[in-house]
């Protein structure tokens, strides 16, 4: 099996985390293939050592090091691993732009994002942030304690199964937020988005009527923008690079911390385009 064979499967999902990261697919994706471009450019170098998709990521968080660096004050400063400036020609253009998330996006949502929405274990994370696991540990309750500090938003859910609606509703509640509805058709999404207006989305895709979650949020955002966060068991369709993709998707089933770290996020870059 080539390499490249090896790590087809796991595209799709450093998209999602590159998504995440940033906060933005275009940017994610310029990431993604800049990552690409550093493997073929230079197949040896890729650790063989390794699990592939360990490698795959590694290799990222390296382009991630090379364009943005680290900011000096943060743990960790300065130990990512480092592509000697390929990214420089493909993304060049958006420098100033990946400039100010650097600012945006420190090490501890890095490792939050690596631990509870890729499945890292501390020790695959820390290898890949170039920090030991134990400090890996205190940037992922940094960036948990941010969340916390987070101003509260009113989160509406579009979900036709019951269990998973409450699950998700808990978890929105537990955090601080609040639930301005659970929509389980196209239809009921849309009114309750116009009854209450939400800070935050969670959608599934399928939903009762066997109308689509797609759609639902298409609806929404054609009469007013609001992050949204896509949570199915058939991620496979919208993670296709072959239309817009959301930027934050979760795979069914999830881990509480999982949507807590994709909430975090979505809010994090919602609040971060508001002027002060």
């Amino acid at each position: 099996m080539t390499l490249g064979q090896h790590l087809a499967p796991h595209l799709p999902f450093l998209r999602r985390y590159a998504r995440a990261l940033t906060g933005d697919q275009a940017q994610g994706d310029a990431y993604v293939k800049a990552t690409l471009q550093a493997i073929v450019d230079a197949p040896e170098q890729f650790p063989r050592d390794i699990d592939p998709r360990l490698g795959l990521y590694r290799t990222f968080q390296a382009i991630w090091g090379s364009v943005n660096g680290a900011n000096d004050d943060e743990p960790g400063a300065g130990r990512a691993p480092v592509a000697g400036g390929v990214a420089d020609g493909v993304i060049g253009d958006e420098a100033v732009a990946h400039a100010r998330l650097a600012r945006l996006t420190p090490l501890p949502r890095q490792a939050l994002l690596l631990t509870a929405m890729e499945g890292f274990t501390l020790a695959d994370s820390g290898y890949l942030l170039g920090v030991d696991a134990g400090e890996v540990e205190t940037l992922v309750a940094e960036a948990l304690a941010e969340i916390e500090a987070q101003t509260r938003a009113d989160v509406l859910i579009i979900e036709d199964e019951p269990i998973i609606a409450m699950d998700l509703e808990t978890i929105v509640r537990d955090l601080g937020h609040d639930v301005t509805g659970v929509a389980v058709t196209r239809d009921e999404a849309l009114a309750q988005a116009r009854a209450r207006r939400p800070g935050l989305v969670l959608a599934d895709i399928q939903l009762a009527d066997d109308s689509s979650g797609i759609d639902a949020v298409r609806d929404i955002l054609g009469e007013f923008a609001v992050p949204v966060i896509f949570i199915t068991a058939f991620p496979e369709r919208l993670l296709t690079g072959e239309r817009p993709e959301p930027t934050f998707l979760i795979t069914k089933p999830f881990q509480r911390a999982t949507v807590k770290a994709a909430i975090a996020q979505a809010l994090f870059f919602d609040r971060a385009t508001v002027p002060a």
